[in-house]
């Protein structure tokens, strides 16, 4: 799984599933911190959809991490004032790069999170679409 489909499950799902894979790697490896979780602004980009050029449309408001495991370095980025949760995926990053075996069974873990994720998606579109107006059938 790459970094970033990981790392979308990790933070929009409940933050005990980013405490809990970091805690089975704390239990058993020495994290370095080498930056400790501190908050940053960062330039958010979009595009522009006539002429499909890059323009930054304004800043926000970030927590960065920064640890190491076994010489491995693991960042962890999220939006917001979340410090525990920048770290945690700080070591899960470093627990990846260092291909700990622990990894492996967290695929399962993730894959199950990503469809509990996609689920709630759903049902939350449909209860928005039960809103909709249809304007088609209003009467004048």
């Amino acid at each position: 799984m790459k970094r970033r489909r990981r790392t979308e499950i990790l933070v929009q799902s409940n933050a005990d599933l980013a405490e809990h894979l970091a805690e089975t790697i704390l239990q058993t490896y020495t994290c370095k911190e080498i930056v400790p979780p501190h908050h940053g602004l960062t330039m958010v980009k979009m595009r522009e959809s006539a002429k499909q050029s890059l323009f930054y449309i304004g800043e926000v408001l970030v927590t960065e991490a920064k640890v190491e495991i076994n010489q491995y370095i693991g960042i962890g980025i999220v939006q917001g004032m979340e410090e525990e949760l920048a770290k945690h995926l700080a070591i899960i990053d470093a627990a990846y790069n260092a291909t700990l075996p622990e990894t492996r069974e967290w695929q399962d873990l993730l894959l199950q999170a990503e469809v509990d994720l996609k689920a709630k998606k759903a049902k939350e579109q449909a209860e928005l679409f039960e809103t909709k107006v249809h304007f088609e059938t209003m009467d004048v």
